[in-house]
């Protein structure tokens, strides 16, 4: 959806749509036997939590043998409690060269 100028001249930005389920990526835990979800630095310098809307989006950008968990929405405080992220980077394109193996480096 694009934005809008409305007569007053303010900017309306459309309203996001955050789905009820999302697919993470999960990566071994190098501090445990467990997995745990993807938190990368992004360009910016913030640390963003790797979620995709879609699993067939998942495969396509992080590789098509990437582990993965379904988590509700409403569980991302969860999530930041053990792993501290300033955004949550959707759909986020992954380099083939940060990928081995069909999934994350």
């Amino acid at each position: 959806m694009a934005s809008r100028v409305r007569q007053d001249g303010q900017i309306e930005q459309p309203e996001v749509i955050v789905p009820p389920v999302l697919y993470l990526p999960i990566v071994d835990n190098p501090d445990s036997e467990g997995q745990m979800a993807v938190v990368r630095r992004l360009a910016d310098g913030r640390r963003g939590l790797l979620a995709y809307t879609a699993l067939d989006r998942l495969a396509d950008k992080c590789g098509p043998d990437q582990p993965w968990m379904l988590l509700m929405t409403s569980e991302l405080g969860r999530i930041k409690a053990g792993q501290p992220f300033d955004v949550v980077a959707f759909d986020l394109e992954i380099p083939r060269s940060e990928r081995a193996g069909g999934r994350l480096a």
